[in-house]
């Protein structure tokens, strides 16, 4: 029988703990399989027990390489029963990003599946959630694990070029929950989504935040995700009551759920992470909806310091201060503190550095010593100036009224869709490419939250068509939202008085290229595919959303667009035709001609079938 302490000691023990008191509820639900918390626990035991073999400490570090679905919660549980540490890597990544990630973690066996074998590069030992299980007798081998130890290692992009993996300890995690439970009372009657990817640690919070109080935990499919309308049916059809968004992606939920009137009669809680939130995006939502059911609250948080860090419930009020983005107050075994560019704390009033302190800040980067001390070294904001171990987020905010209001960052790294990118390793991968001299990255927001990459290059001599080989090139080697949308040349980059970037004149020079008839196709005749009132329609959408001029007859994604913009697109045409598109009917084509085909067989049947009714 397991004692108290041990329950409270590790991630793995209290999800066992919790497994032993609803075995029959439900805890993970995927594309209609259902694991129970006794089936979950069984499953995960016989990962560990053939795990258990090949770890030599507690906390080594075991790849955990699988696309999401039940068996992904089944891996990384196994991961932990068995002592050992998940890094998680997508199996959708480049190939070139899992090598690195495998290597520079070091792992030396992996979780994975069949079906993905033969996308893992090099020569690892492996364990096979979807393997045959061995029958055995043998109890689970118990590795004492303490809460010391490591749990998992996230990887997030880096400014040398190199992306960096986090090292996140059970405790860290553990006490995330027990701080924050006044304020959320989590519970077996909640139903959880996991949304984001495993390799964002929003998603620590999602499968957690279910499984340690009992909840069912509804693992949402890829082409749900990328639906606002599908994941907005799922979230009313599974009588979801937690929804965890970036502000980008509410927003697009947001326009969804009002569009299909979802009553939402048990979501309960929605809240924000990841990105900054803008509170006049919220109008439409808290005018229809509220704020108070579900409730809206915003957390500022950081995967160095453990998914959240502050706490703020959102109001109709914030609705009359929308140039603020706030974010409360720190969770309570956390301290934040703002200090000028001196090291020094700042006056009140102005802003400074987000510099957190407390229970949630992680061990520290892997094999990054030097970056570590940088970025977590000891200053003097304890009680009386005493030095105390620290986090430095480049993050900037200022205390107004007693609270946090986030400004933004101090450096260039920028969150798209939630995940944290570092432009400079964008500009680094790009300047790899045969023939691309110099290169400079900036972030727009073209409406809505549609953050896009614009990669400026200046090209070597003799070196011509580089924009379309360096959209080629980067497409291979980094995940899709580091790649950049719009790829321009220029003769040099520009630079301000004092020698920094000129991002304004850059910005200036995107627009130019934008409306310049040479880079953009010609307007349409009257014998071209335009003459069909909808490709015009539709092309008049697209071409306000992606701010330039488009070919009907090719793909949006090979002319700028980029996912969130496809989704903005269908919201429109849904709008303008009184339709329900969600994406799926596009079958791998995103063109204006395609598009606009399909709303014409939409728009026929559905005039088709009232003809039908009223007979």
């Amino acid at each position: 029988m397991r004692s108290p302490q041990e329950s409270l000691s590790s991630l793995h023990a209290r999800f066992e703990a919790q497994a032993d008191r609803t075995p029959e509820n439900v805890a993970v639900e995927w594309n209609g399989i259902q694991l129970t918390y006794a089936e979950l626990s069984r499953r995960s035991s016989v990962v560990a027990a053939q795990l258990a073999a090949t770890l030599q400490h507690p906390g080594q570090l075991v790849g955990l390489f699988l696309e999401r679905s039940a068996d992904l919660i089944v891996g990384l549980l196994g991961i932990l029963k068995a002592g050992g540490a998940y890094v998680p890597i997508d199996p959708g990544y480049p190939a070139e990003r899992i090598r690195f990630l495998l290597a520079d973690s070091g792992v030396s066996t992996v979780v994975t599946r069949s079906p993905d074998l033969g996308r893992l590069p090099g020569a690892h030992a492996t364990v096979l959630v979807d393997g045959p299980e061995q029958a055995t007798a043998e109890p689970l081998p118990r590795r004492a694990v303490a809460p010391s130890d490591a749990a998992y290692v996230i990887y997030t992009s880096g400014s040398t070029g190199t992306p960096k993996g986090t090292i996140v300890e059970h405790r860290n995690v553990t006490r995330l929950f027990d701080a924050t439970e006044q304020w959320f009372g989590f519970g077996p009657s909640d139903v959880w989504t996991m949304f984001h990817s495993i390799s964002f640690d929003f998603s620590v919070w999602e499968i957690w935040g279910a499984l340690l109080h009992g909840g069912r935990l509804v693992i949402v499919p890829p082409d749900v995700v990328t639906v606002p309308g599908a994941f907005a049916r799922l979230v009313e059809d599974s009588h979801v009551t937690v929804v965890n968004q970036t502000p980008t992606a509410f927003w697009h939920f947001a326009r969804a759920s009002l569009a299909a009137r979802h009553a939402y009669t048990r979501l309960r809680t929605v809240i924000f992470g990841g990105e900054r939130l803008e509170a006049s995006h919220l109008r439409p939502w808290i005018e229809h909806y509220g704020a108070d059911r579900p409730q809206l609250i915003n957390m500022y948080g950081i995967t160095e310091t453990t998914v959240h860090v502050t706490y703020r419930p959102i109001s109709a009020a914030d609705l009359q201060h929308p140039e603020r983005s706030p974010i409360g107050r720190p969770i309570g075994d956390l301290e934040v503190h703002l200090i000028d560019e001196h090291g020094a704390k700042s006056t009140p009033g102005c802003p400074g550095e987000i510099v957190v302190t407390g229970a949630g800040v992680s061990r520290g980067y892997l094999n990054r010593p030097e970056l570590t001390a940088e970025r977590f070294p000891m200053l003097p904001l304890g009680p009386g100036a005493t030095p105390v171990r620290c986090y430095r987020s480049g993050d900037l905010a200022v205390v107004s009224d007693g609270e946090l209001l986030y400004l933004g960052r101090s450096d260039d790294q920028v969150k798209i869709r939630g995940y944290r990118i570092e432009l400079r390793e964008v500009e680094l991968r790009i300047e790899q490419c045969p023939g691309v001299e110099r290169c400079a990255v900036i972030a727009r927001d073209f409406g809505d939250g549609d953050v896009r990459l614009i990669a400026f290059l200046v090209v070597k001599p003799d070196c011509a068509e580089m924009a379309a080989r360096v959209k080629e090139i980067t497409a291979r080697t980094l995940p899709a939202y580091m790649c950049p949308s719009h790829v321009v040349e220029i003769d040099e980059l520009p630079r301000t008085t004092n020698g920094k970037l000129d991002r304004d004149a850059l910005l200036q020079r995107l627009a130019h290229h934008l409306s310049d008839p040479g880079t953009s196709p010609a307007p349409p005749t009257a014998g071209s595919s335009l003459a069909n009132t909808t490709v015009a329609r539709v092309a008049d959408l697209a071409q306000a959303i992606l701010q330039h001029n488009i070919s009907p007859e090719l793909d949006l994604f090979d002319q700028g667009a980029t996912s969130l913009s496809l989704v903005r697109l269908l919201l429109d045409v849904n709008l303008a035709f009184g339709l329900t598109l969600t994406g799926a009917e596009l079958d791998g084509d995103s063109s204006v001609v395609n598009i606009s085909a399909i709303v014409d067989r939409m728009a026929q049947h559905k005039t088709g079938s009232r003809l039908e009714d009223m007979r």
